[in-house]
Order: C-alpha cells, then structure tokens, then sequence
C-alpha cells in the first residue's frame, strides 16, 4: 500500500549545463567580495529555488523575502533561477548557493548525496497550518481515462526526476496501480508544474502529474487555465512541506539570522505591516501562494524516505 505521509523533453540533456551555468552565476555574485566559495564573508549571499514556474515568475514570487533577508542579514541577496532540479542540488553543493528552497524529495537527495545542508522552514496555506501538499495525477476533461490504470500506454508528463509531487509520489502511486512507470508509459519531462498542467491541456500529453496548488488556484489565477479544463484522477498522500535549506558552511550567527527571518518574519501579515510588499499587487512568500513559513526539521521528510524505500527509484539511490 502506498505509504501516506506537495515541486521539456531534453531537460534531463540540458542538466549538466544548467548546473555549471547557475553554479556560474552564483559564483560571481558571491564571490565579488569574498575569498571564500561558500560565501561565509561575502557580502552577497546566493538564494536559489527548484523551477515549479517560468523562471519570471518564480523571482517575482520571492521578492518580498529578499528584501526582508537582505534587511535581516545586512547583505545582498541575489535570486538565481535553475533550469531544473539537480542545479539547485549541485550549486549548493559547490558552495555557490547559500539558500535553496526545494522539493521534499530533491532535498532528500540533496542530503542522501552528502550536500551539508540544514532545513529550517517550509511554506504553509495558512497561519498556524502544517506544511504539506499533495501531487495530482490529472488529464483533460473529457478523456477517457479515469485513474492511473488508465495511464498505463498513454505519454504521461512528469515534472523533473528529482520532484517530489511531479516524479517520486506518482511513481509510487503508479505502482500501487499495477502501472510500471518506467516500462507502462511514455514519460515526457515537462520542466515544471505549469508546463505539464499545460501540456495535458494542450494534449500535447494524455496525462500528466503536477502539485495541487498548480491545478486548484495558481494557473487560473493567471488566466491560463479555466476551472473544469483539467479533471483530477489521482490525489497523493499528503506530502511534507517543500523546506528551505541552508548551508552548514555559513557562521553560526548568519544561520540564525536566516532561520529566524524564515520562521518568524516570512509571512504575508508580518511583510506587509513592514512595507516588504509594495504597491497594491499582491503580497507573496514564494511560488506556491503560500501565507508564510515555520520550522521544520530532518525528521520531518522520513515520509519521504520511505517512498523511496516502497519505490527503489535510482534517483533515491545515493551516487
């Protein structure tokens, strides 16, 4: 049973590019003042993000908690966007990314492969809510497929190999099926949860996997889906929160400083009463809508370990 306990074709081709372009980017931001990779006594601290969205709006969606941990740290933090997962993980690891929010599961990774790296915040709907989501196996409304059995022949979008809601749990809910995901299917890695919401309303994919907030409110939001195009099949388990990650590198002093900005001062109330979020559009923490962060630990993404364990995926398998 499936273990209970919410983040292109050629974009697996693109990875090793896109990580030593990011790894790039962030090198010469924090390295303009500082002699030392992990940007420990820069004056620049690199903040990162695994792609849900096109990469505009992704930045956009962060900027209020920029400036509030550039207040909080006295430093300049810049936003680089990643093309994909695994350019989160290794810019990271090599000391070019101080702040990374990620998937649960590329977080897991993350860890598993030996990036030293702290969780200390993920984002919740609501205040005083728990941090979680679910993935979506979806479709265009009218097929005829009803559930994952129905996915088995058809071209499936997936998100990213190292994503949580659009890879890991609907693997395991795939097999659950009796669907092999990796025999039963043609997969097709969209890049995003927006492009494969996209893609299967398009047609371009008879079925597709994305997060719920994608499918339910962000898309149409935008304008760039209307409610009842898309009919969900498949809801996952509730997954836990998609966690910010620091680097173990950085001074202890910093860390706390960064730690307290997420869990106490990343919400919508907190940046709005300070004037983080200007003018009169709308007041975001991050990419999913969400109201702001609190404190998580390692402990809390076991759920997913273990869905690795029911999975035996290759991407959970340590290199």
């Amino acid at each position: 049973m499936f273990l209970a306990n919410r983040r292109n074709l050629g974009v697996l081709a693109l990875g090793a590019a896109s990580v030593l372009a990011l790894a790039g980017c962030g090198s010469s931001a924090a390295s303009k003042s500082s002699a030392s990779s992990d940007g420990s006594s820069s004056d620049t601290l690199v903040m990162a993000a695994v792609p849900s969205e096109n990469a505009t709006a992704l930045k956009a969606s962060f900027a209020p908690v920029v400036k509030l941990l550039e207040k909080e740290t006295g430093k300049k933090i810049v936003f680089q966007s990643a093309t994909n997962y695994a350019a989160v993980i290794e810019g990271q690891r090599a000391g070019k990314i101080q702040i990374a929010n990620y998937g649960p599961f590329s977080y897991v990774q993350a860890k598993t492969s030996g990036v030293k790296i702290t969780p200390v915040a993920a984002g919740v709907e609501t205040k005083g809510a728990k941090p979680g989501y679910q993935s979506y196996g979806i479709v265009k409304t009218g097929s005829p497929i009803k559930d994952l059995k129905g996915f088995a022949g058809k071209k499936v979008c997936f998100v990213d190999p190292n994503s949580t809601s659009g890879y890991l749990y609907p693997h395991a809910g795939l097999l659950e099926a009796g669907v092999d995901p990796n025999k039963a299917v043609t997969p097709v890695m969209a890049g995003g949860h927006d492009a494969s919401v996209l893609a299967v309303k398009s047609g371009q994919c008879d079925a597709g996997f994305a997060e719920d907030v994608m499918v339910d409110k962000l898309l149409i939001e935008k304008g760039q889906l209307k409610k009842g195009d898309i009919t969900t099949v498949w809801k996952s388990p509730v997954i836990p929160g998609s966690p910010v990650a620091i680097s173990d590198d950085l001074p202890a002093d910093l860390k706390q400083k960064i730690a307290n900005a997420f869990q106490s001062m990343a919400n919508v109330d907190y940046l709005k009463a300070h004037g983080f979020c200007s003018g009169s559009g709308k007041c975001t923490v991050d990419d999913a809508g969400d109201w702001g962060f609190t404190k998580v630990s390692d402990s809390d993404y076991d759920g997913v370990r273990k869905v690795c364990d029911v999975t035996k995926d290759k991407q959970c398998v340590k290199p």
